[in-house]
């Protein structure tokens, strides 16, 4: 749309917006006059920030989406996005609206979607988008997604990566499920647990301690260690539990995750800390090489017990592909023999 048309567009829906917002005053507030169609379009436009990019983000023609804007501005009784040079910049009011017009877009959709009286997994096909940190699908995405396939065979995923504990891709729906320890997560997230776990000591089989009766915490603290941690952090529970005995670990190695913490222990006289779900699983599987020729211990010194779980947004409670995907996950992060 050229910007003469565009401002003359502006003038008219400035002078629509006067004439509705004084009759919403004497008249009262009419919910028939609610148009719900226009939160997938106000979601758009606010996440795009301009009418070419809703357009395109809906498959409409820039035309009916700036007849949309119109109407939308003329509802909220807000300009909503004014131009700013070459592009368009929100009001205030836009930004308050953003996140909420979001939410009840996703709300609206999953109340009206219609939903299937029983799962056809044999014709089902989806994509499903998990976010959980390496250790999680090392130990269980090749049980999970068999168990999965074999009941659906046209479902895929993705993992995607757990950089923090922000619920942020699941408020947005970037992601359908999250999987590990709870972080704030507020009131609109749900939460089931799915096991609890523990850091174990591990070292390779020609290691002192891997034959040790007693690895007392002064032993324990005498050899280097190699540590796991996603943000590069070398300090932790263990240390923190040490200290409090008068004793401090020499860290030496600090890797993004547990896989290439027992390689190093394997390579090393090093002691690697893993979680016990994760070293288990890859004695399991043997898929995992840095497995091999390990032995684990137990701490001795205690560290809180963690709480693994899996996370998603409420509008996701009723839908019957989401509920068979959450059991999946529960049923692959049982002991084995216990499927």
């Amino acid at each position: 749309m050229a910007e003469g048309a565009l401002a003359a567009s502006d003038t008219c829906v400035k002078r629509h917006i006067r004439r509705e917002t004084t009759g919403a005053a004497v008249l009262g507030f009419n919910m028939a006059d609610v148009d719900l169609n226009l939160l997938p379009a106000l979601d758009a436009l606010l996440a795009e920030g301009s009418v070419a990019g809703a357009a395109r983000r809906l498959g409409l023609s820039e035309s009916a989406m700036s007849r949309t804007l119109a109407r939308l501005r003329a509802a909220t009784g807000d300009p909503l996005l004014v131009r700013a040079g070459r592009g368009m910049a929100p009001t205030p009011r836009a930004d308050e609206l953003r996140d909420r017009a979001r939410q009840a877009a996703h709300e609206a959709q999953a109340i009206l979607r219609p939903a299937p009286a029983q799962l056809d997994l044999a014709r089902f096909e989806r994509t499903f988008t998990i976010r959980a940190n390496e250790g999680f699908v090392e130990a269980f995405a090749a049980r999970l997604v068999a168990s999965a396939r074999a009941q659906a065979p046209g479902v895929r995923f993705r993992f995607a990566p757990k950089p923090d504990k922000d619920v942020r891709p699941l408020r947005e729906g970037m992601i359908d499920l999250e999987v590990g320890v709870l972080g704030d997560s507020g009131p609109e997230v749900r939460v089931q647990a799915l096991f609890r776990d523990r850091f174990v000591g591990v070292v390779q089989e020609g290691h002192a301690l891997a034959a040790a009766s007693d690895v007392t915490p002064a032993l324990y603290a005498a050899y280097g260690h190699v540590v796991a941690s996603r943000r590069g952090r070398a300090h932790g529970p263990v240390d923190e539990a040490l200290a409090a005995l008068g004793l401090a670990r020499r860290v030496i190695v600090v890797v993004p995750g547990f896989p290439a913490a027992l390689a190093v222990a394997r390579a090393s006289d090093l002691i690697a800390l893993a979680t016990e779900s994760f070293f288990t699983a890859a004695q399991e599987r043997q898929a995992t090489p840095a497995a091999a020729g390990l032995r684990s211990f137990v701490l001795p010194v205690a560290t809180p017990e963690i709480t693994v779980s899996q996370m998603w947004h409420p509008r996701m409670d009723a839908d019957p592909a989401h509920r068979w995907l959450r059991g999946v996950v529960v049923a692959a992060c049982r002991p084995v023999g216990q499927q």
